[in-house]
């Protein structure tokens, strides 16, 4: 897919960054911007060459929720939602790769890593963006709110499920009644990211986080966050159930033969030694 005016894609050493392109915009939500982000991740998953995205902004902000200008003249919630629809149509829940969980949120079925590296304000719909990600890395610079009740609007992407998951019940409710915005260091303290480092140092984090990944068999990881994913929809009993299914499952598939498991058992030793070192 070529790049479009409002979502670049550029993929180097088996990881790519999928970019929000409307800076002026504040990297608002219009149906372009949906469509376009849909058809890259999509494109992703395909591509044999990339293994793990990173999901960013164009300064200065990650997202700011729906585009409020064409929500005021337009039917701007109906155009985006049947933008993100009749890309999810042609996924149909499925990739050439195999079965995957029902789409669900902002993004086409995956089974790639995806990490949020959030450069500035995540707002709303950007928080829903930052939340559908596999875990973040933030930069000093960005803050988190969720304004739906204030917009007078409801989310639709899973904010309801995925920010208690992330922060705890009482926050997530706290930041919903309020709307008030959490910074980057808060909102370490409470859970939603993993990382906050200076602005500067954002992408070449987030890049080197995503080497670490790739670095890994990816069937394995794709697997194992497929696992974690259809878990946390399940009770404590019935997740421990799948995990112990998956792993009979994987093992009976032909994955983690012992002479595989012992190379890449000694090349973790090693790459144990050098970090501690």
């Amino acid at each position: 897919m070529p790049d479009s005016e409002v979502v670049i894609l550029e993929a180097a050493n088996g990881v790519a960054t999928v970019t929000l392109n409307r800076p002026a915009a504040r990297n608002a939500l219009s149906p372009e911007l949906l469509r376009a982000l849909y058809e890259a991740v999509s494109e992703c998953e395909r591509r044999d060459d990339v293994l793990v995205l990173i999901l960013t902004g164009a300064d200065p902000a990650f997202c700011a929720g729906l585009d409020l200008k064409e929500l005021a003249s337009s039917d701007v919630l109906l155009r985006a939602s049947a933008a993100s629809g009749a890309a999810r149509a042609g996924a149909a829940g499925k990739t050439e790769k195999g079965a995957l969980s029902p789409p669900r949120g902002p993004f086409p079925p995956r089974s790639k890593p995806l990490i949020g590296a959030v450069n500035g304000p995540a707002v709303t719909g950007g928080l829903e963006l930052a939340l559908a990600c596999d875990f973040l890395i933030a930069s000093e610079r960005a803050r988190f709110a969720d304004t739906h009740a204030r917009v007078g609007v409801q989310p639709g992407w899973g904010l309801s499920v995925l920010l208690p998951e992330a922060i705890g019940l009482r926050r997530a409710r706290e930041m919903s009644a309020t709307g008030n915005f959490v910074d980057a260091h808060t909102a370490l303290e409470w859970g939603l990211v993993n990382h906050v480092v200076a602005h500067e140092q954002l992408m070449g984090t987030a890049r080197a986080i995503a080497s670490d990944i790739a670095g890994n068999d990816p069937a394995g990881v794709g697997r194992l966050l497929e696992t974690y994913a259809a878990g946390s929809l399940l009770s404590r009993r019935e997740a421990w159930r799948l995990e112990a299914d998956v792993a009979a499952e994987w093992l009976g598939s032909g994955h983690g033969r012992p002479r595989e498991v012992a190379r890449r058992k000694q090349a973790i030793i090693e790459r144990g030694r050098s970090q501690i070192g």
